[in-house]
C-alpha cells in the first residue's frame, strides 16, 4: 500500500475517534443535566417532607403525643438546615420519626396523612431517579474512553444520596399514590 492510502486510513481512525468522542461529550452532558434536575426534584421532595413533618408536629401534638411531636420538630428543623453528607444522616433521623408515628393517628385531618404518605411515596421515587442518574453517570465516565481521553476530568464525581427511605405505618390508610385507601 501507498502511503497516500496509509494516510487515509489514519484519517479516517482519527475521524471515527473525533465522533466517538463527541458522542461520549455529549452523553456525559446530558447525563450531567440529569443529574442537577434529579437532584433538584429529591430536594424538592425532601423539603416537602420536612415541612409536613414540621406541620404535623407544630399543629398536631396531642395527636402524636408531646415528646413524639418534639422529636419529629426536631428533625425535621435538622433536615432542613443540614447540607452535605450531614444531610443523609439528617434524612435518615427524620424518616425514622415519620416510621415511628402510629397509623392511627386520631386528630390529624386524613388530606394531612395522605399528603404525607403521598410525599413519602415521592422521595422513595426521586431518590431512585437521582441515584439511577448518578449510577449512569459514574458508569460512562468509569469506562477506559473517557478516562483516556479526560472526558469531564475536572468535574467531580456525582455521590449517591443513600437514605432508608422505606415507608412505615404512616401510609398504612393510604395508597402508594398517596391517595385516601379504598
Amino acid at each position: 500500500m501507498t502511503s497516500e492510502v496509509w494516510l487515509l486510513i489514519a484519517a479516517g481512525v482519527l475521524l471515527l475517534l473525533l465522533v466517538w468522542a463527541g458522542w461520549t461529550l455529549t452523553r456525559l452532558r446530558r447525563l450531567a443535566v440529569r443529574v442537577q434536575r434529579a437532584e433538584a426534584a429529591l430536594d424538592a421532595q425532601l423539603r416537602r417532607r420536612a415541612g409536613l413533618a414540621e406541620e404535623l408536629a407544630r399543629n398536631h401534638p396531642a395527636a402524636l403525643g408531646e415528646e413524639t411531636a418534639e422529636r419529629l420538630a426536631a428533625a425535621a428543623a435538622d433536615a432542613r438546615a443540614s447540607r452535605g453528607g450531614d444531610r443523609e444522616l439528617a434524612e435518615n433521623a427524620l424518616g425514622q420519626e415519620l416510621r415511628r408515628l402510629s397509623s392511627d393517628l386520631p386528630g390529624v385531618p386524613a388530606p394531612l396523612r395522605t399528603d404525607l404518605a403521598g410525599t413519602l411515596t415521592r422521595v422513595a421515587l426521586a431518590r431512585r431517579f437521582y441515584n439511577d442518574a448518578v449510577r449512569d453517570t459514574r458508569e460512562l465516565r468509569g469506562r477506559r474512553f473517557p478516562r483516556w481521553v479526560g472526558l469531564h476530568r475536572s468535574r467531580p464525581l456525582p455521590r449517591y444520596f443513600d437514605i432508608d427511605d422505606r415507608i412505615g405505618s404512616v401510609t398504612k390508610d393510604a395508597d402508594t399514590a398517596g391517595r385516601p385507601a379504598r
